[in-house]
């Protein structure tokens, strides 16, 4: 029997947050998260695919998706979780007051780059995407939000530099509300979506933020 959580009307990472925690308090089995928008689900998929657990989701109505999560098998995964949701499995990873070694993040808000005139603003982000690009040590993650939404999008004039990290093996990722929010859910063409909850847990744990 699957337990039923209703995020619906809620806004990123709430639905993920939700999950998480009925997650730690049953421990093992299935919950059903009822959301209200295709990133939310996206994002739900997303997650129980990091943590190893299936996942399934089903258009129940225009506005109404259900993403069921089947973490029977999550063993110690799950067990390790916090009451409240929080996990545990960073102090698991890490001894406490260090962070993961040589992991860096760079975190872009804007699609330009300092104050003053926007089309310098713009030539300076190109160019500074372009300069993270060529360097020996590339960053781990890179994660947009913001106007920053805007430089994983069609018509960037930073895609090619982008998608260059990406097949490096950099990782991409860019808010799914951000995207949502502009319209651009359907124009994203690097890297993929991520929620708030994702980019809160990628700078807690960074070695070293970079953000222009």
């Amino acid at each position: 029997m699957s337990e039923y959580v209703d995020a619906t009307n809620k806004q990123c990472p709430i639905p993920i947050v939700m999950a998480k925690k009925e997650i730690a308090r049953l421990g093992s089995g299935e919950i059903t998260v009822a959301v209200d928008n295709e990133t939310a689900v996206q994002n739900l998929q997303k997650f129980a695919k990091e943590k190893g657990y299936a996942a399934s989701a089903e258009k129940k109505e225009a506005r109404l998706f259900e993403v069921k999560i089947d973490f029977a098998d999550a063993g110690n995964a799950v067990s390790s979780e916090t009451p409240d949701g929080s996990g545990a499995e960073t102090a698991a990873c890490c001894p406490e007051g260090k962070k993961e070694e040589d992991h860096t993040v760079v975190v872009l808000s804007s699609d330009k780059m300092g104050e003053g005139d926007e089309d310098l603003g713009h030539a300076l982000m190109k160019g500074f995407i372009y300069a993270i690009a060529s360097q020996d040590k590339l960053p781990e993650t890179i994660l947009l939000y913001n106007h920053g939404a805007l430089l994983s999008c069609e018509g960037s004039a930073s895609l090619e530099d982008l998608k260059s990290l990406a097949d490096a093996g950099v990782e991409i990722l860019t808010c799914g509300t951000c995207l949502n929010h502009y319209g651009l859910t359907e124009k994203l063409a690097v890297g993929s979506v991520t929620n708030m909850y994702t980019i809160t847990e990628k700078m807690s744990k960074a070695s070293k933020i970079i953000k222009p």
